[in-house]
């Protein structure tokens, strides 16, 4: 599960305390030895005789067996969440994207995509084709989607479950840092699905051809590229939000009927804003060194690029406002499809579990 809120359905609380815990230097190596340090020093419950017998008490292969138990509902539920997103707001991420590579505003973008879809055709033609140009690149978004969020929700479900049967005293921001780094390293994986999805928004039709271009002249590995960016990205937001969603979760009191709902939806918009605003100069390299024609250029060289046409503002907002309300819709759908969808699984695995009895 996402968050580790004590709720109605949810079996893993985060721990007592509600909060959280930033890097003292601004994620910088000296932080993560902090946290490391931390998670080692975390005292257990008890001490003494109660700490042995405690000890006792967890079991190392039942808390791996819970841990993947959970995490694989959670993943499945977000991979579910996933492709609703992606049906319903990609025309909103290919002119995000195509921002972050171009520059311009959210009207100039959206303009310039369906000009450019529409170019050449007259009557229906062209309202097709200026609409499709949007959903370019869509086969790879509806695979990266859900495969990326269930890594997510994976990685967080399970780290957490983990550190709540060792390490219960630890704060929910620590845990989830080292929950947002598994979900983080997932993204690398996928890397070469992303590429072809961002290009393909960015390029339209001449995005294969580019690509294949760059294959020939670097080898597979090209397809990797902005892969130390995209990992920064996504840590650095991953982080953000799932530390303020696990901390709402547990501060802001459970509801029912159709109020948990406006709940969820309201924890979603908050995550989104913090992680946005966090997140979004990284992404923009990315994009710009994942789409360029060149594979030689480096990531100083993004930046630079991006400086040049639009000043230093231009690397932290370019693109931002289409990115805070397309993850804030994203994040209200997503955060209520999750929480729903997991919660049915939960029902469905503790009914199977009482018929086993």
């Amino acid at each position: 599960q996402f968050s580790s809120a004590r709720s109605r359905g949810n079996s893993h609380p985060v721990g007592d305390k509600m909060s959280v815990a930033m890097f003292p230097s601004g994620g910088s190596p000296h932080g993560v030895r902090l946290i490391i340090g931390d998670l080692a020093s975390a005292p257990k419950k008890g001490s003494g005789k109660e700490v042995e017998a405690e000890e006792a008490k967890v079991d190392f292969g039942e808390v791996m067996s819970t841990a993947a138990k959970k995490a694989f509902r959670g993943g499945v539920a977000g991979m579910a969440a996933g492709v609703v997103q992606v049906m319903s707001f990609m025309w909103l991420r290919t002119t995000m994207n195509y921002q972050y590579a171009q520059g311009g505003n959210m009207r100039t973008a959206l303009k310039a995509l369906y000009l450019e879809g529409s170019a050449g055709k007259t009557g229906v033609g062209a309202i097709t084709g200026g609409v499709g140009r949007f959903y370019r690149g869509l086969p790879y978004a509806i695979v990266q989607a859900p495969i990326s969020r269930f890594g997510d929700t994976a990685a967080n479900t399970g780290i957490l479950s983990i550190a709540n049967a060792y390490y219960p005293g630890v704060s929910v921001g620590i845990k989830t840092a080292f929950a947002s780094i598994g979900g983080a390293t997932w993204r690398i994986f996928i890397m070469p699905i992303d590429c072809y999805k961002t290009t393909l928004q960015v390029k339209g039709a001449e995005a294969i051809k580019q690509l294949n271009q760059k294959v020939a002249q670097k080898g597979v590995g090209v397809l990797y590229s902005g892969a130390a960016a995209n990992f920064a990205a996504n840590w650095v937001g991953n982080y953000p939000w799932f530390a303020t969603f696990n901390t709402l979760q547990l501060v802001v009191p459970e509801q029912e009927g159709k109020m948990k709902l406006v709940r969820n939806a309201g924890i979603g918009i908050v995550s989104a804003a913090v992680s946005d605003c966090v997140s979004n100069s990284l992404r923009v390299i990315k994009t710009v060194k994942q789409t360029s024609p060149d594979p030689n250029l480096s990531y100083v060289g993004a930046v630079q690029s991006v400086v040049k046409q639009g000043g230093v503002a231009s690397l932290f907002g370019r693109g931002l406002q289409t990115r805070l309300l397309t993850n804030i819709l994203q994040s209200m759908v997503f955060s209520v499809a999750w929480k729903a969808i997991e919660e049915e699984l939960n029902k469905k695995d503790k009914e199977e579990a009482k018929a086993l009895k």
